[in-house]
């Protein structure tokens, strides 16, 4: 049981730090005076690149000092990064919290390596499935808290009203700079103190009784299903195609969850109004995931609820672009529950049957998660030169290959 908690704070703060960027988005937009669609979306970019920058030299270094040390430099790193936000609020230089969060990101692609592995290890292999559930919700728990968290903590009243000001122009010159510079340092008692916070409790990880683990050596006599003759983990179609599955799925899922402060303030709607809906778009991802909890596979196999979830995507994509806009974003909320059990659906037919490539074809999904980062900046691009609403169309060829990959793609053997 304490192992199980320990875990469960683990994944609790990959949702703490992941889902607070939403609300990052329009905070900076303000305080850091950006002006482009590709600025503001930045943050994500900055946050998830690291995934696909990182990850293999992540691989390297669990590999090196194993991966309850490696939980322990992990948890360092995101302290370090989250100190940064320190200087950064202090010069307001948008170029420096880019880099806290991208320091951020690395730290979680060592700790996405290591965090499955160490839930199955805790307990019985037959009630694995159990406790990966919990971590996914306490994963979304703190995605739903996470951006209420962040404006109760760092957003004042007063910030508000600054904010509302600026937006409107009735703040300029040297009155702007010096409300901009007060109201940023808002950020920085709350990140010095998250960073005392994981330092502590790497150390807490480390000297807890979890026994460390080495899923390299346990899978390298293994040549896996059909895999005597294929030479690398390229000859594994199934899985290539569940990395693009996933890199789709996870850049529309946080774009559905990130934009959507800003495009109900488009709608004219105040930042206090707009910015639970990230909160409502995690809610529904939690309802979701517990629905599948309760489903499979007692009523519904995992392949058929990843059929089901990602026609259903796609069916509200289409919804949040032909829909009124104050309707449309209630689609937009609701494609949280499809989100929500796609994820589980792919990796497991993704990376069945590897063998001795199980390490390495978990790295390439967990540098999917780069998805996250290329296709918000996209995004943004797109909303300087067309209207928010239309820009959703992003959503459709990305829910269009998961129906695909759901449908078809998990069967290819061989290219």
């Amino acid at each position: 049981m304490l192992s199980l908690t320990l875990l469960g704070c683990l994944f609790f703060i990959f949702g703490l730090v992941s889902w607070v960027n939403s609300i990052l988005v329009p905070y900076f937009k303000v305080a850091c005076e950006l002006t482009s669609g590709v600025q503001t979306y930045l943050v994500t970019f900055a946050f998830y690149i690291a995934y696909l920058v990182m990850t293999v030299p992540a691989s390297y270094l669990l590999r090196r000092v194993g991966y309850k040390r490696g939980t322990l430099i992990g948890l360092w790193i995101m302290a370090a990064g989250a100190l940064l936000f320190w200087p950064a609020a202090l010069t307001r230089t948008y170029g420096m919290f880019l880099t806290a969060l991208f320091t951020i990101g690395t730290a979680l692609a060592i700790l996405q390596s290591v965090a499955n592995p160490f839930v199955t290890i805790i307990g019985p292999h037959e009630s694995a499935a159990k406790r990966i559930s919990v971590m996914g919700i306490c994963n979304k728990f703190a995605g739903i808290i996470a951006p209420l968290l962040f404006a109760a903590l760092v957003i004042r009243p007063e910030d508000r009203q600054i904010m509302q000001m600026a937006e409107s122009g009735l703040l300029t010159g040297s009155a702007l700079e010096t409300a901009l510079d007060e109201m940023i340092r808002g950020v920085i008692v709350p990140y010095v103190s998250l960073a005392a916070l994981l330092f502590l409790f790497g150390i807490l990880f480390y000297r807890s009784p979890i026994r460390d683990i080495n899923p390299d050596r346990d899978n390298r006599t293994s040549a896996g299903e059909n895999g005597s003759d294929r030479r690398s983990v390229w000859h594994y179609p199934y899985l290539v195609l569940g990395v693009i599955a996933l890199f789709a799925h996870l850049g529309s899922q946080q774009i559905s969850v990130s934009t959507i402060i800003g495009y109900a303030q488009s709608m004219g709607m105040s930042l206090d109004a707009a910015q639970v809906f990230p909160s409502y778009t995690l809610a529904c991802i939690l309802v979701g995931y517990l629905s599948g909890v309760i489903l499979i596979p007692r009523r519904i196999t995992q392949q058929q609820s990843l059929v089901i979830c990602t026609i259903l995507g796609l069916l509200l994509s289409v919804l949040v672009l032909v829909l009124p806009e104050k309707a449309s974003i209630w689609s937009l909320v609701l494609l949280g529950i499809p989100n929500s059990l796609i994820y589980a659906g792919i990796w497991p037919l993704a990376i069945r049957g590897l063998g001795r490539f199980t390490s390495i074809g978990s790295s390439l999904l967990v540098m999917a998660l780069c998805g996250n980062a290329v296709l918000s900046l996209l995004y943004g691009l797109m909303t300087d030169h067309m209207s928010l609403q239309a820009s959703y169309w992003l959503l459709l060829p990305c829910f269009a290959y998961m129906v695909f990959y759901a449908l078809y793609g998990y069967r290819i053997e061989k290219w």
